[in-house]
């Protein structure tokens, strides 16, 4: 058997750079080790560039002098930069994104977490919408942080340690059950 993988484009999630100044050189080489799309905004293309990633998109209403050629520019019109990045990738039928930002704002995101997988990385913490019945393996001592306080709340393998912070009782599940659409969770990388 073959250890040879053709990539279709579109079958790995995107890479969306809204920030990288506290983000680890190793994991975002571990999101580029698939060769994704790539989107930056006008503020992080020469950090990505330095490092020597293809960008395929910047996202801007500023003109831009092109770092690399055969970069494509993607005007954010009166949405934010993420939102801009957002529709583009959902209206081109991308099933997933990773997100890399200094600066979590969740509701640039709340309108795509049905439409889009989604994962934010933001200060050493992955956030991702988890539905009602989500469930995990995680080992024995993990933290799991709610981003809202959803209304009617179960968890299973949580015990609670803060609002909204809890800490995984065992290896093994752990699950959420709450009554609304999604509900953004954390964890720490």
């Amino acid at each position: 058997m073959s250890s040879h993988h053709v990539i279709r484009e579109k079958q790995e999630p995107a890479l969306l750079v809204l920030g990288l100044d506290t983000f680890s050189d190793e994991l975002l080489g571990q999101l580029l080790e698939w060769s994704p799309t790539v989107i930056a905004t006008h503020d992080t293309a020469e950090k990505v560039h330095a490092f020597g990633i293809k960008i395929d998109w910047i996202i801007t209403n500023d003109t831009y002098e092109a770092l690399q050629s055969d970069i494509k520019i993607m005007p954010a019109g009166k949405d934010t930069l993420a939102e801009a990045a957002l529709k583009y990738l959902v209206t081109h039928n991308y099933p997933a994104v990773n997100i890399i930002t200094d600066s979590l704002q969740l509701k640039d995101f709340m309108l795509f977490a049905d439409k889009i997988s989604l994962v934010i990385y933001h200060n050493s913490r992955k956030i991702y919408p988890v539905t009602t019945g989500f469930s995990k393996w995680k080992p024995a001592g993990e933290v799991i942080e709610l981003l809202a306080h959803p209304d009617k709340l179960q968890t299973g393998g949580l015990q609670a340690i803060q609002i909204n912070r809890f800490q995984t009782t065992h290896d093994g599940f752990f699950s959420l059950q709450f009554d609304q659409p999604f509900l953004f969770i954390a964890e720490d990388i």
